[in-house]
């Protein structure tokens, strides 16, 4: 066998491997994809609109950990979307009285 078809099948392997991990893993990921997603919504919302700072000034207040997880304005509805691709999106909407409240 020659050693460009050995790199092709330890290549293959290790895809297979990844692709199994990450099925293995799926629902564990999709959890903590939620988590993120519902508390970076909720203290986006209320920093924009409890707080009234910028979005821009919001984003910085993103966890260190939260890398993956990218927030939307939505300002005709008083309310913060957070989405972590592929696995997670949550909505949090101001209420007057109550503060940012994290949509079903």
């Amino acid at each position: 066998m020659s050693g460009r078809r050995k790199w092709i099948y330890a290549l293959a392997a290790m895809g297979l491997v990844a692709v199994a991990l990450l099925a293995w893993n799926w629902s564990a990921l999709r959890a903590h994809a939620q988590v993120g997603a519902g508390f970076g919504a909720r203290v986006a919302c209320s920093c924009r609109y409890v707080e009234g700072r910028s979005m821009a000034s919001c984003k910085g207040d993103k966890e260190p950990g939260m890398w993956a997880v990218s927030l939307k304005d939505l300002p005709e509805s008083q309310s913060v979307s957070a989405a972590v691709p592929l696995l997670a999106f949550r909505t949090a909407r101001y209420r007057k009285g109550w503060g940012c409240l994290l949509e079903q």
